[in-house]
Parts: C-alpha cells; structure tokens; sequence
C-alpha cells in the first residue's frame, strides 16, 4: 500500500508544475515525556516541536503528528513506538526524551523498519550498536563531560572531583565518560555518589563530600534533583572551586530561578541563543512571546529534529527505507549549526554536534566556551552569595 501511495504521489508531481515531495501531508510520531517527574523538561520538547509543525507549514508541509506520552517509563516509550510503527503507520519517529527510553526504542528501529531520530538523550550506546533506523541530532553523552572539564583546565589546575549522579542511564553514562576523561587529564576521584532520582534528601552525601573538600563536584540531575543539591550544598556549606552540572536538570528556565543557590553554577548544553547558528536567537524571541519562557537546549533540538525528520520524509513521500536513506545522506544548516549524520570511532548515524560551556551570572545564562561562541568570560573561582 505504501509503495502504491509513493508512485502516485510521484506520478502527481511530475503532472502538475511546481508541485514537489516536500509538498502535502506527512504523518510523523512523537515519543515524549509529557507527564511524570521530567515532565518540564519534556514540556520544552513539545514546545520546540509545536514551533518546528507551524514553521514547516508556512514551507507547505504539513505534518499530521500522532504524539505519545511515555511518562518517563522504557516500557510505555516501547509500547507507543510500536503502536506508532504498526497501527499509526507513520513515516518517522521523533524521540523520545530520556536516556533509558531513547534507547529501549531504538533497539526496535530496525525491526520495524522506522526511521527514528533522538533529539536530546545522550546515552552513548544508543547509536554505538550499528542501526540503519536510528539517528541521533545532540552529542552523546562524552562530550557532555569534556567540553566542561575543558573549560575549567583553561582557567586552573584543579586537582580532585567527586561525582553525585542520578542512578538513570543518563547519569550513569555521562559519570563513566566523565570518569575516563578526568583520568586522561590527571583529576583524581575522590568520590562516586549515585542516587536514587527524586531522593528527598542529599544532605549526608553532599556532607560526606564536603569533608573530602574536592576541587570541582560534577552532577548530573534531572529538574528537581538538580535544585535540591545546590540548596542542600549551600545549607551544609558545600564550596567546591566549581560546580559543573551535566545539562538536563542544570540549564532550565525552573533552575535559573533559584537565584540564591544557581548563581555561577556551570552546565554543558547542546545550544544557546547567542551562538551565530542560522535562526538561533530567531527561534529564542519567538519562543519566548509565545510560550513567555526562555527555551532550553531540550526545545531547540526538538525544533530541529522534528524540522528535519518532517522535511527528510515529505521529500520522500513518507516511504520509510526513502527517508532512512534522506537522513543518511542529507545535510542542514540551522538552529542546531551544521548537521550530519555520520559514521565515526563506535558510534553510527551520529551527528558531530559542538556542545558549548554556559554559566549562570546575574541571574542569566552566559556562554563562556568554547571562546569563539562565548558572551561573557567564567567566573572562577565559585563562591556563594
């Protein structure tokens, strides 16, 4: 039947000038976190999407999108991937948000032959098994510690770090690539703290960590953890020569707000809005009249994917092994800067995104690295209010 659809849809295009593949209706899925304790994050990735749907509209695509709510769960992310790649019938797959169900979904990509492009998980062995369906737009989960621990080399010579980390396949990856980066470059580990996610209480931890009196403490939290640790590090007098947080909970608009504990706080991010990527600061200010809150990394990468996944499959007519085959050949330029998918060390169909260096200042997030992308310069070493 979709074979049928294609060459007619073909045959149209050839009969009436001016019509093309990236004409018409395209039905896509969306795989997000729209309830559960990510849900505000999740929230920014339906955010970008909406943004992404009304833009490819006014190019002529419009995108019937069936969404899907996997609450945070790898069991509920399956389910509705294969509802979407048998009874929905859709074209491609954009999602889903976290590590964990990001990647029980692509391990069912290939089987059902549907394209999939992860817009913000990092975990690195979601493109590191070899599958032809499954594409990744952010950088894996290494980069997220190096370009972090990059920037602090460049200002000091710290010498130890403690890890306190969520117990996700996020948090698990980024500390094991953390690790053996922090090893490379001479950092000595002075303690590897993992928690259960929406642990009430770190106290003991961040004091046990305190009496260690480490250089650098790197995190990685979702939304709540993140604001938990640094009031709970403020309360106990935790005072490392930085705080370094591994994007997710450490770079929204909720986090920004607690001014009293998030200032000078460093995370690495896959975007901001003063990089000179195509339509950055365009996508910010129309993010903000429309939704009245600053986008975070999570928005933009899903504005892209979706932008991408959407234009790819249009193109071919919605046939899935053509739009495999788009994606794995294509290349764009926009919000999210040059993008290809590409085969390199372990890793396959993975974009080689830079990933830049923000921290909080005067109530605002600065880039500060790399130097070509960098608004104002860190502050080193932190101090509390």
């Amino acid at each position: 039947m979709r074979t049928r659809l294609t060459a007619l849809i073909a045959l149209l295009c050839l009969a009436v000038p001016g019509v093309s593949f990236a004409a018409g209706k395209v039905k896509l899925g969306f795989v997000n976190t729209i309830t559960g304790a990510e849900a505000p994050i999740g929230e920014n990735l339906t955010n970008g999407v909406t943004m992404a749907i009304e833009d490819l509209k006014k190019k002529g695509i419009e995108v019937d999108l069936v969404k899907e709510d996997d609450t945070g769960k790898p069991e509920k992310a399956l389910s509705a991937f294969e509802k979407l790649a048998t009874r929905d019938d859709v074209a491609g797959v954009v999602g889903p948000y976290t590590s964990a169900c990001a990647n029980a979904v692509a391990s069912r990509a290939d089987q059902y032959k549907v394209p999939l492009l992860v817009p913000v998980a990092a975990k690195e062995e979601i493109t590191q098994k070899g599958y032809k369906f499954v594409y990744r737009l952010n950088a894996p989960a290494d980069v997220y510690s190096s370009v972090i621990l990059d920037t602090i080399l460049a200002l000091d010579k710290p010498k130890t770090i403690a890890y306190v980390y969520a117990n996700t396949d996020f948090g698990i990856s980024t500390v094991k690539t953390a690790k053996e980066y922090a090893a490379r470059v001479g950092l000595k580990e002075v303690a590897d703290e993992k928690y259960q996610k929406g642990a009430p209480d770190f106290r003991s931890t961040l004091s046990k960590i305190k009496g260690l009196s480490p250089d650098l403490v790197f995190m990685v939290s979702y939304e709540v953890d993140a604001i938990t640790l640094m009031r709970q590090s403020k309360e106990i007098g935790l005072a490392p020569k930085a705080f370094l947080g591994a994007g997710a909970g450490f770079t929204t608009a909720q986090f920004l707000e607690q001014k009293e504990v998030s200032n000078l706080v460093f995370s690495s991010t896959q975007w901001t809005d003063d990089v000179n990527w195509p339509g950055a600061k365009d996508f910010y200010n129309r993010y903000k009249a429309k939704f009245g809150k600053e986008p975070t990394y999570h928005a933009a990468c899903a504005y892209e994917a979706m932008r991408i996944m959407a234009e790819t499959a249009a193109a071919n007519g919605g046939d899935r092994e053509k739009t495999r085959a788009g994606l794995r050949s294509g290349s764009w330029k926009g919000i999210m800067g040059d993008v290809k998918f590409t085969d390199y060390e372990k890793f396959t169909n993975q974009n080689r995104h830079e990933m830049l260096v923000q921290q909080i200042q005067a109530g605002k997030y600065e880039t500060v690295s790399p130097a070509k992308y960098a608004t104002k310069k860190p502050v080193y070493p932190f101090r509390w209010k």
